[in-house]
């Protein structure tokens, strides 16, 4: 007997379940699309939702299951996609109104991941206009209603983080995987560059661009993470050869690994955030983990500005040939965005990369002295109303192109908002960031909090 509510499930334990037929994938996609008709008039999670095509293809799960033909740990696990990423014959919007209607021909290579692992799409999620900032949707954070679940894949952190998908993907320019994690509650990982094919996906900047997946658990990270990394030849920028076991990783020791403290940059503006992670390296101390300070590149504030001037460079490139002719269709904010990237020259952009290139080697050093890095994964809980909240303390990562991952630590007792954690490691370090994660929430219970929608 399955006591948990089916769209309480974590993805692992609903997988054991359905491989020993225990639970059917029918009844697990039934589960949720009942538990978005209960909340998403007050989350505001989804752009569309399809329950039919997602009843057919849990039933093209369920038969298979029953023929003997178990995919893995995907297999009947229902999910969301960001409407920045491409489907077959559903509406991708990107959030804009250049393009509203827009129905792919093609699914994006991650689309096309999840279908072989056999994992059943419920719809698309909201996202900021073309995943920029600003152009934010209604979505709502379900620990808070009048506060933001942050951005820019915010209807994919607040799906999962109100049981309305067992997972979600997502994607990150600066901060929206790590920031929306933290808001709500979440774990994610943000890989490293390279790890997962974003052919399909609209671009916001080739060189900066990430996808990961929300989860509640680190173990449902590696599993997702696990059967989307690969190399794809249709994105250039995709790492060579065969990706890790990732859920192996998470059974690593992490007894006398070194964790690095940054000495600046990365203080966050609440105390609640400051005693919870404080709290946090105690835990992980009792694990056997050692911390030592270290300093940060004295560039941090020039590749801060490098990162900037690259995305806007980068998205104005990209959006150039519609926005030639359907300027007065992108939103105010999105509009600023790209004429400041076309203001940009070619020698701006150049020894912006040049920049990257000198702090991307000095972060690289830093895990010569250390195993990986901790600091909050966000300098202020989930602010009120719509704007996505600050995602300084995790553009360093997305910048560099290195691994990082968020779990939750706490609850803002009086706001009742969620504190992350964020790991950080070097180029294809997911695996010691897993490890660390894995631990700590064998040591812990935040990740099975539940947000109480009211």
């Amino acid at each position: 007997m399955i006591s948990t509510q089916l769209h309480e499930l974590g993805m692992a334990e609903a997988a054991t379940l359905i491989r020993t037929k225990c639970l059917s994938p029918v009844e697990l996609t039934e589960a949720h699309l009942k538990r978005i008709d209960a909340v998403e008039s007050r989350v505001q999670a989804w752009v569309t939702v399809t329950p039919e095509a997602a009843i057919k293809a849990a039933k093209k799960a369920e038969r298979e299951l029953m023929n003997g033909n178990y995919r893995g740990p995907l297999h009947g696990i229902p999910y969301g996609a960001k409407d920045i990423i491409c489907t077959e014959g559903l509406r991708t919007s990107g959030g804009s109104q250049v393009a509203p209607d827009y129905v792919p021909s093609t699914n994006a290579a991650v689309i096309e991941r999840l279908t072989d692992a056999g994992a059943v799409l419920l719809g698309k999620t909201t996202t900021t206009e073309f995943a920029y900032q600003g152009g934010e949707p209604p979505t709502r954070n379900p620990w808070n209603l009048s506060h933001t679940p942050g951005g820019s894949s915010s209807g994919s952190a607040a799906a999962v983080s109100a049981g309305m998908a067992a997972f979600t993907l997502g994607t990150q320019t600066f901060g929206s995987l790590i920031r929306p994690a933290a808001y709500n509650g979440l774990t994610c990982m943000k890989p490293t560059f390279g790890r997962i094919s974003r052919y399909g996906v609209f671009y916001a900047s080739w060189t900066l661009d990430h996808i990961g997946c929300f989860t509640r658990t680190v173990e449902d990270t590696a599993i997702t993470l696990e059967a989307l990394a690969g190399w794809d030849s249709r994105d250039p920028a995709t790492l060579p050869g065969e990706a890790p076991r990732f859920t192996s990783g998470i059974d690593r020791d992490i007894r006398g690994m070194v964790v690095g403290l940054p000495d600046s940059f990365f203080l966050a503006e609440e105390p609640a955030i400051t005693a919870a992670v404080e709290s946090a390296i105690e835990v992980l101390k009792s694990l056997g983990v050692q911390f030592k300070r270290v300093k940060l590149p004295d560039c941090m504030q020039e590749a801060v500005a490098a990162h900037r001037m690259t995305m806007r460079a980068e998205g104005a490139a990209y959006h150039m040939e519609n926005y030639k002719t359907r300027a007065d269709d992108y939103g105010s904010a999105m509009r600023e965005q790209l004429e400041l990237g076309y203001e940009l020259s070619a020698v701006d952009y150049l020894q912006a990369q040049r920049v990257r290139t000198v702090f991307r080697n000095e972060m690289m050093r830093l895990f010569t002295e250390v195993d990986a890095l901790l600091t909050p994964s966000t300098p202020t809980l989930a602010l009120p109303g719509y704007k996505t909240g600050s995602p300084m303390f995790n553009g360093p990562f997305t910048n560099a192109g290195l691994p990082a991952m968020t779990i939750p630590i706490g609850i803002e007792a009086s706001r009742q908002l969620p504190i992350g954690m964020q790991l950080a490691g070097p180029l294809m370090g997911e695996e010691t960031l897993l490890a660390l994660g894995s631990k700590f929430q064998q040591a812990t219970s935040w990740h099975r909090m539940s947000a109480q929608i009211h």
